[in-house]
């Protein structure tokens, strides 16, 4: 198998093992996504939806998230983990009472040169910086407001980050450790905090934590199950009393739900199957329109799934306005930890 670039004997063996089991499950048929099966806890009060592949967007798909100022439409990765991954643009169809994705529409379009090696991390963060995980070459992304490719891409090595990063994401307000960044492993699941500086730019100068998720046990302890792309779920959502954390773990094939701590970690004792019966979970994003739960899948078909029985948002945002206010609270956060 020939590679774009250098890949290390033990990352050849993860990355053809990868690759392999996507081949594998692409031979499954469409129906195969039905036999998902919700939690014990959760099974009484959602509801999961196969919206099916995006015709257009090439398999393997990546993270997923919705355009900045444009909810009707979606970015996903498509060829995920190669050299010729691309962001592509997506126009939504909306259930016109509650605002749910109920399909797609329109013919893709990549988002210039953006996604190269995409992965399970696509998020928008302080200042509308979207950001990429690049796996497995262990590097992120930044691409600013409008642009057309990355303005920096930054390789996380140097930090001490284990290749290689696969997730990230912002903890959103009413969280504890709210506009703190977060990345995670696949498929060690190692997990740090991102603490950004603004560069100048527009973009951010980065910095990194190691975060030991059960200090009581010996050594560091990491994400189980190969974590790709996470996302967070606020307290009185039905089925999480507390804020809580839902993570897609492509290796176990499940999604996972953790209850998180003050700073916006996972307690891995607290781990709950959401969701099992998955082939190769990836993206994870809560839709600020309608409030449902979105997944996609790096081969398992390619799918987008959707899951509904989550709170809708309170007060319906105009477009965008949900993508500042979080940008706005994580730069608010960001400069008090400087202060």
């Amino acid at each position: 198998m020939q590679f774009p670039f250098p890949v290390p004997e033990d990352h050849f063996m993860q990355y053809s093992v990868r690759l392999f089991a996507a081949a594998a499950v692409s031979l499954v048929s469409a129906g195969a996504a039905s036999a998902l099966t919700l939690g014990t806890d959760f099974a009484p009060h959602y509801t999961a939806t196969d919206l099916g592949s995006i015709a257009g967007v090439p398999a393997n798909y990546g993270g997923l998230t919705l355009k900045a100022g444009s909810p009707d439409t979606l970015l996903i990765g498509g060829a995920a983990n190669g050299s010729a991954g691309r962001l592509y643009e997506v126009g939504l169809v909306r259930d016109p009472v509650d605002g749910s994705i109920t399909g797609f529409t329109g013919t893709p379009t990549a988002m210039g040169g953006v996604g190269e090696f995409n992965d399970g991390g696509v998020v928008y963060g302080p200042g509308g910086v979207l950001f990429t995980a690049r796996w497995n070459i262990n590097e992120l992304g930044q691409t600013l407001p409008g642009g057309a490719d990355e303005y920096r891409i930054d390789s996380l090595a140097a930090f001490g980050v284990p290749t290689s990063i696969s997730a990230l994401n912002f903890v959103p307000t009413g969280f504890g450790g709210a506009g703190q960044g977060k990345i995670v492993t696949y498929s060690g699941g190692a997990w740090f905090d991102m603490m950004l500086t603004p560069d100048g730019g527009g973009g951010f100068d980065l910095a990194f934590t190691v975060i030991d998720l059960d200090p009581v046990a010996p050594g560091i302890q990491n994400l189980p199950g190969g974590p790709e792309g996470f996302t967070y779920v606020a307290a009185g959502n039905p089925g999480f009393a507390v804020n809580s954390m839902l993570v897609a773990e492509y290796s176990a094939g499940k999604i996972a739900a953790y209850e998180v701590d003050a700073n916006g970690n996972p307690i891995l004792s607290t781990r709950r199957d959401f969701i099992t019966g998955l082939s190769g979970a990836e993206g994870a994003y809560i839709d600020p329109v309608s409030g449902d739960f979105l997944f996609s899948t790096f081969g398992g078909g390619n799918r987008v799934i959707r899951v509904d029985g989550f709170n809708a948002p309170a007060v319906p945002l105009p477009a965008g306005a949900w993508l500042l206010l979080s940008g706005l609270g994580a730069v608010a956060a960001l400069r008090r930890r400087r202060g």
